[in-house]
């Protein structure tokens, strides 16, 4: 096992074992619980099947690499954004939610758009570099 595999173990060890107590102080276990299982089922019913399907579809559309990435990585931003973005209102301590979470989940948006068409056109300046032009193939062919 090489060091940086070792490491990651540990670090996913102790992160375990910081939220196993965690959840020992949780005065509602099976409150958290039911969360916890329906954020497994959630994921494995709907959320999962949905991805899977998105990426067939794009595939057999001819999409593929950073675009797919991009979704990808767009989606799990808006998962993680989705709660914030749906509270309605302002809170009643300002100090809660102290930042402009839907402009900065939009900017998040416009930065994987901007890498996913940089890493594309990466891609279109290298395969044009790697072709030989034709007046090469001739010249090489005579």
């Amino acid at each position: 096992m090489n060091l940086a595999r070792l490491l990651a173990c540990a670090a996913g060890l102790v992160l375990s074992g910081v939220g196993v107590h965690l959840l020992l102080d949780v005065r509602d276990l099976a409150g958290v619980l039911v969360w916890l299982g329906g954020a497994v089922v959630l994921h494995d019913a709907l959320i999962a099947p949905l991805v899977l399907l998105m990426g067939w579809v794009l595939v057999r559309g001819g999409v593929r690499g950073p675009v797919r990435g991009a979704l990808l990585v767009a989606g799990a931003l808006t998962a993680v954004a989705l709660p914030v973005l749906l509270r309605p209102g302002k809170p009643a301590n300002s100090s809660v939610l102290p930042l402009d979470y839907l402009r900065n989940w939009l900017l998040a948006l416009v930065g994987v758009v901007a890498v996913a068409v940089l890493v594309t056109a990466a891609r279109v300046v290298r395969r044009k570099r790697r072709r030989p032009s034709r007046q090469a193939l001739q010249n090489s062919e005579r």
